[in-house]
């Protein structure tokens, strides 16, 4: 039996607040070659997410926690190095989620082919993977979007927001983002089209920042980013507006529990509906999510923006500045 040495990076202690390198450890182990069934896979790409944050802690989720002392887990795109599965061979490009490492070994249930018909390799983890999934989702199942309404969305130059954004002038609707730089909001609005894209950063008052800029209210709002974004969001929506809450980067790293908004009674006031959602409900969308994308790259309606960091030894600074808004777009880790 042959063993490749393989880079992986372990969860060696929960994070208090923001994570820090410390709460990370590399290791290097041996893989053996696969048996029966299974395949060796040699990762290229790796994603960050946000969500990863919220399974370093010891809590009941949707999904398990990570474990301490073991190697973290996320999506990746990889290269079958050697195969003893009829249905994949050596060349094939697959998506897992076994991301954080250099090289696995698994079943041949646990992995699917990517075929990059409609953009590079990596962006299967992006527009076109379970961020862009979850873009889609959101504003057009959760919130209902109709076409030529108002859109605001948070974190809008994220990987999820920035999809939001496109899928939403794909749609003829006015679209607002708000995010943390003065050159996020250029791009935002010479790259992505939007209608105005606001610096959080810059204003002590959003919901006063959102009755200058948006003068006719909002009809969806995409939120990212929870705490005072979405306060004032609810304080700017029109009657019968929704509210998709996909995230709360804002609160991922808190360690007492903020108290929610003040203005809930809006929400019957304006009968409007707020829902949470998690994005692997609507797994029975994805051909259909891959079908409208296609069309909206063919016409340039959606284009793929990257932040990227090289080396898995790197994957925990990428993670880490996802909190302070260092990626434009897709945040990625290059392993290969």
């Amino acid at each position: 039996m042959t063993f490749i040495k393989s880079k992986e990076i372990h969860l060696a202690s929960r994070p208090v607040g923001l994570p820090k390198s410390e709460d990370f450890a590399l290791k290097e182990v041996e893989i053996n070659s696969p048996n029966d069934g299974e395949v060796l896979v040699k990762n290229l790409w790796m994603s960050v997410d946000p969500y990863m944050r919220g399974r370093m802690i010891d809590q009941k989720s949707y999904v398990p926690p990570f474990q301490l002392d073991k190697v973290l887990e996320g999506g990746s795109i990889g290269v079958v190095e050697k195969s003893n599965s009829n249905n994949f061979k050596e060349g094939d490009f697959v998506i897992s989620n076994f991301g954080w490492r250099e090289y696995f070994v698994c079943n041949e249930k646990q992995i699917s082919i990517v075929n990059p018909e409609y953009g590079p390799l990596q962006a299967y983890l992006g527009a076109l993977g379970m961020p862009g999934l979850t873009a889609y989702v959101g504003l057009l199942e959760v919130g209902k979007l109709n076409e030529g309404e108002n859109v605001l969305v948070s974190a809008a130059a994220g990987a999820v927001g920035s999809v939001v954004c496109q899928i939403a002038k794909a749609k003829k609707c006015k679209v607002y983002g708000t995010t943390g730089s003065d050159k996020k909001c250029s791009w935002l609005e010479s790259e992505l089209g939007i209608d105005k894209a606001i610096n959080y950063k810059k204003t002590d008052n959003l919901i006063t920042e959102y009755r200058t800029v948006i003068s006719k209210g909002i009809d969806v709002y995409f939120d990212n980013v929870g705490g005072d974004h979405l306060e004032a969001g609810i304080n700017i929506l029109n009657v019968n507006g929704r509210i998709a809450l996909c995230g709360m980067i804002n609160q991922y790293n808190d360690e007492k529990i903020k108290p929610g908004p003040s203005n809930l009674m809006m929400l019957i006031v304006k009968n409007i509906r707020m829902e949470g959602f998690i994005v692997s409900k609507f797994d029975n969308l994805r051909e259909q999510f891959l079908s409208d994308m296609k069309s909206w790259i063919d016409s340039g309606e959606i284009n793929f923006q990257e932040t990227i960091h090289d080396g898995i030894e790197n994957s925990p600074k990428a993670f880490i500045n996802l909190f302070s808004g260092e990626n434009t777009g897709k945040m990625l880790v290059k392993i290969s």
